[in-house]
């Protein structure tokens, strides 16, 4: 099943994706694509209806970020091996973690606003892992019970902000538009393995990352099980999982964003994503 929220920014109603890939509006049986919703029983509940049934959203509506009413956006750094060689980085011994604002968060295809000061924005493809039902002290075998879906994630990201300005690396994640969400939440059953997922993103047409999810080091089961030691995670709550390689950082020489640069973005199975960079 295929989740996802559309309409203006602040406004955005629930619906599905059929399998025609028509959306089919869900608003006479949720309010949002947000917290309970994202339990096993809610969504057995709406896999269980009649999709033909549901009124047809006509026209191209914007498409918003697919998880309403997100408390926590948790990134994991450094978390694939041939990405972690391309910055000359040695694997973590344990998950990175850092925090990424959740009013960075925006719709897949909405613009990306470079922030002012900035000379080194970036761009990272990243499989995201949503929350379904609260996780605390989980086991490995017990985390994907947990797990609602994914998601394509845009870890965008200003590396002078992140690296040369003193401080954990919040600061270079968290800029207004720095977290483009979705197209769709895909629920789990559609996803059998999310560790061997083709990812990709390119620059005006020009493919930068081209990588995999077989080359993450820490894998989703343990994300959820780790993360879940050192706080509780809740319904919505979103894990970004890191990025293959191919970053801007990684160019020789670094090669950055710049307004009217086009980015475009996709994970096998989980749909695109499209921003045009915009000044901030």
């Amino acid at each position: 099943m295929k989740l996802l929220r559309y309409g203006s920014p602040g406004h955005e109603k629930p619906g599905l994706l059929d399998a025609q890939g028509h959306i089919r509006d869900l608003s006479n049986h949720v309010d949002d694509i947000a917290g309970d919703v994202l339990h096993p029983e809610s969504l057995a509940r709406l896999k269980a209806l009649d999709a033909a049934s549901l009124p047809r959203v006509e026209g191209n509506p914007r498409i918003g970020a697919c998880v309403g009413g997100t408390r926590k956006f948790i990134c994991i750094g450094l978390n694939y091996f041939d990405h972690a060689a391309e910055t000359g980085a040695t694997v973590p011994p344990e998950p990175i973690i850092f925090m990424k604002a959740t009013s960075a968060i925006t719709g897949p295809n909405d613009a990306v606003e470079i922030p002012r000061g900035s000379f080194k924005t970036d761009w990272e493809v990243e499989l995201g892992v949503v929350i379904g039902k609260t996780a605390k002290y989980v086991s490995e075998a017990d985390a994907m019970n947990h797990v609602a879906g994914y998601c394509v994630i845009n870890d965008v990201s200003e590396r002078a902000f992140q690296a040369e300005r003193q401080g954990q690396w919040t600061k270079g994640k968290s800029a207004d538009t720095f977290g483009p969400t979705g197209p769709w939440l895909v629920t789990t059953d559609e996803i059998p393995d999310p560790q061997s997922l083709r990812m990709w993103l390119e620059v005006n047409g020009h493919r930068y990352q081209n990588g995999s999810t077989i080359t993450m080091v820490y894998r989703v089961p343990h994300l959820v099980s780790y993360l879940s030691r050192f706080m509780s995670l809740q319904p919505g709550d979103i894990i970004s999982t890191g990025t293959p390689p191919g970053v801007g950082l990684g160019q020789k020489p670094p090669v950055y964003l710049k307004p009217g640069d086009i980015m475009t973005l996709g994970i096998e199975g989980l749909g695109q994503q499209r921003q045009h960079v915009v000044q901030g």
